[in-house]
């Protein structure tokens, strides 16, 4: 009788549950290790770029997403200084039928668990952290748990985030690119409809930038842009209110203040790119925020960490479902890294520039001031430059299998 191969997936993010869910639908054998009990987070991104939706599609799991709290993005919305300065309606020239769509993360999670757990080759465990890796010579060997017991594997896919304790193990170092900023991000409950509309609405003036949307799972999501140096601001919650409002066209300022009541403590985001030297060593391979972690432009890291899987597992399936050796196991995931690498460099390097862009209108006020006078002339253009930049952040910048 052959040998079958075993996978070990650590983290039930993204890739990891997509990636076990995938493979356990090819017949091979998986554990996926989560260490939460639940999958809730403080911050989870929740946009589905086209890209994204596309290696949902691919996978076969698109049809999970009608089910789900979601809500497609309607519209971009830049206002500087008070002055809407242009909006970008939804898909910005793309496929009609897959517009940017938020989705809630957990439920997306519990969804691929969900259909992952009606295959039996699929086992998981959830509230045990993987504290070690288990070695064979120079081979990674499987992980041992929280709980001292141990899972042999033939290949282990590191998908626990950007903390990657996996990575850590394994000593692959992490490349990291500075971020002048992290975002604090707030939830704002209210019983009734906002004035957002449905619109991703970025709002900068001299008070500062934040961006407003409305939440896959109800209330309203709100992002401060805060300096990596910065401490965050101890103010009440009518103090980052009226912060907010300064920045706000009239009909969501008096929104935001009647519904004030409603808005929860924020959460610091600190902001962290980078890219493991190298996401593989024999027995292991890393995928999504665990070899790449992104930045928040365009939420690539849910977008990216489900075009890893995908890709992940059309090259590991023709070896695992009938067993392999180690050698060739290695030789396909050095080829995954090969394959996936270049989307990221590039992708990151859009986020760089994206986000430069913000930075030089946060901290010029002549140039937020020239915009906001001139808007009604260049609105127009500012948004069909605008949208032809987005492009590539949004449908991604290579061929999925």
């Amino acid at each position: 009788m052959s040998h079958r191969t075993k996978v070990v997936v650590v983290g039930a993010g993204p890739a990891g549950a997509s990636l076990a869910l995938l493979l356990a639908r090819g017949g091979m054998a998986v554990t996926l290790v989560e260490a939460g009990t639940n999958l809730e987070r403080q911050f989870r991104g929740e946009a589905l770029m086209p890209s994204g939706l596309e290696a949902l599609a691919a996978m076969g799991l698109l049809e999970l997403i009608p089910g789900l709290p979601h809500r497609p993005l309607v519209e971009w919305r830049f206002v500087v200084n008070g002055q809407e300065l242009f909006t970008a309606t939804e898909p910005l020239g793309g496929d009609p039928s897959r517009p940017c769509t938020l989705v809630s993360q957990p439920a997306l999670l519990e969804a691929l668990l969900k259909r992952g757990s009606t295959y039996p080759s699929f086992a998981i465990e959830r509230g045990q952290p993987v504290v070690d890796l288990l070695w064979q010579q120079e081979r990674v060997a499987g992980v041992q748990l929280r709980d001292g017991s141990q899972l042999p594997a033939d290949l282990v896919v590191g998908c626990d985030g950007r903390g990657s304790l996996v990575r850590q193990k394994a000593g692959l170092a992490l490349q990291s690119s500075p971020s002048p900023i992290d975002l604090l991000w707030f939830q704002l409950a209210s019983p009734a409809a906002s004035p957002l509309a449905g619109s991703f609405t970025t709002l900068v003036g001299p008070q500062g930038v934040f961006s407003a949307f409305e939440s896959a799972s109800g209330g309203v999501q709100l992002g401060w842009v805060i300096g990596k140096s910065q401490a965050t601001p101890e103010l009440s919650r009518e103090g980052w209110i009226e912060r907010m409002a300064a920045l706000s066209p009239p009909q969501l300022a008096a929104w935001l203040r009647q519904w004030r009541g409603g808005l929860g403590a924020p959460n610091r985001l600190t902001v962290q790119v980078g890219l493991a030297e190298r996401w593989c060593q024999p027995g292991l391979l890393l995928l999504g925020d665990a070899a790449h972690p992104m930045g928040p432009v365009r939420a690539q890291g849910i977008n990216m960490a489900l075009r890893d899987a995908w890709v992940a597992a059309m090259r590991l399936l023709p070896l695992l479902s009938s067993g392999c050796s180690g050698a060739a196991l290695d030789g396909v995931a050095v080829q995954i890294e090969a394959e996936r690498r270049p989307e990221i460099i590039r992708m990151q390097t859009l986020q760089a520039a994206e986000a430069a862009r913000g930075e030089q209108l946060r901290q010029q006020g002549w140039l937020r001031g020239a915009l906001a006078i001139a808007a009604p002339l260049v609105g127009p253009a500012i948004a069909a430059h605008w949208s032809q930049q987005q492009q590539p952040l949004r449908q991604g910048l290579a061929q999925l299998p």
